[in-house]
């Protein structure tokens, strides 16, 4: 088996609303030349396309097919799709170079978030015979899993307004960051609730956006970039779908994915929390110390396009080993009701 690594990441602008239509073809085309013009590869010359969104957020069947216009279908490729967070489709474009059919894939997520009432499309994602018809949307799920948390002692909103107050002046210095900021917590917490205890700032914004990674074995990767981002650990793991099944101010699923990709000496990461109290959750359950950095890029609560988020976080993790910031990152991507599906990938620089 060949080792695997990120060669090239690109990225829409992460808008409150485009005018595109929901299959992302608009926001597609120009991300896709992006990466090619970064790489400098073709569409010939890749073997393997994966890419990850939703039918249901998109309002229509097959709507990844349509997607596929993007790319362009003749003559005809070598073509996959996950119905969840891109970095899942990733995974899956690992594995296939992994085989040995290809040394070559393309990744790509994309959603169009406003196209709907975000916070109750996703509840379509719940158990549909217990939880899901009573509708709690996702926010509101959130809202209970943050207050378990607070009475609990596990956190408090203080600990919740540093996460963010630091995230949105990251995101400061991202040209590709929806929203972005300089307040202090002070500041913050002074600010009226949303849904009880999150206020606007815990909460990550409605986001039309596209991602595109690259991927290539090794001795391919060396060929297009100087320094790739060798995938060293990647794992991903499940908690149970039923909300009152699990404790939900912890999650075991990211414990156990971290373990298996091997989170020692890492110097960066990029996590996936739609919620300020969620870093906070997946932080514990990574065993991220202080002299960590997590998302410099301001993540999710920056700018979260759904369906391809998960796969920026990898993206944005893996651009600091490209560009030689740092030696070791992390990358996670969750999917699903109060962190119910966790990803962790584990990326170090090689020559």
């Amino acid at each position: 088996m060949s080792n695997v690594a990120v060669v090239g990441f690109a990225q829409a602008p992460n808008v409150r609303n485009t005018q595109g239509t929901t299959n992302g073809v608009e926001m597609l085309v120009p991300t896709l030349a992006e990466a090619f013009e970064q790489t400098g590869l073709t569409k010939s010359d890749i073997g393997f396309w994966c890419s990850g969104s939703s039918d249901y957020l998109a309002g229509r069947a097959f709507s990844f097919i349509s997607a596929v216009d993007a790319i362009g279908a003749f003559p005809p490729i070598n073509e996959s799709h996950v119905e969840m967070d891109a970095a899942w489709a990733l995974y899956e474009a690992w594995v296939k170079i992994l085989t040995g059919e290809v040394d070559t894939a393309l990744v790509y997520g994309f959603g169009k978030s406003s196209a709907g009432t975000l916070r109750r499309v996703l509840s379509l994602q719940l158990d549909p015979y217990v939880t899901g018809p009573l509708w709690p949307d996702s926010i509101s799920i959130a809202g209970l899993q943050a207050r378990m948390g607070l009475e609990s002692g596990r956190w408090t909103e203080e600990a919740m307004a540093e996460v963010a107050a630091r995230s949105l002046a990251d995101a400061t210095t991202n040209e590709h960051a929806q929203r972005s900021g300089d307040a202090g917590v002070a500041e913050l917490l002074a600010n009226p609730v949303v849904a009880d205890p999150l206020r606007a700032h815990d909460i990550a914004p409605v986001t039309d956006g596209a991602s595109v990674v690259v991927l290539a074995t090794a001795e391919r990767a060396r060929e297009i970039v100087d320094r790739p981002a060798m995938i060293t650990g990647f794992e991903h793991r499940v908690d149970s779908p039923s909300l009152g099944s699990r404790d939900l101010t912890d999650s075991p699923s990211t414990r156990a994915a971290g373990a298996s990709a091997g989170t020692d000496g890492v110097e960066l990461a990029e996590l996936h929390a739609p919620f300020t109290h969620q870093e906070l959750i997946l932080r514990e359950a990574l065993g991220l110390d202080s002299g960590v950095r997590v998302n410099p890029s301001g993540g999710a609560l920056a700018a979260n396009p759904m369906f391809a988020a998960g796969l920026t976080r990898i993206g944005e993790a893996a651009k600091q080993i490209i560009d030689g910031t740092a030696g070791k990152v992390l990358a996670h991507a969750t999917s699903g009701p109060a962190l119910q599906q966790n990803l962790v990938t584990v990326m170090e620089g090689i020559r």
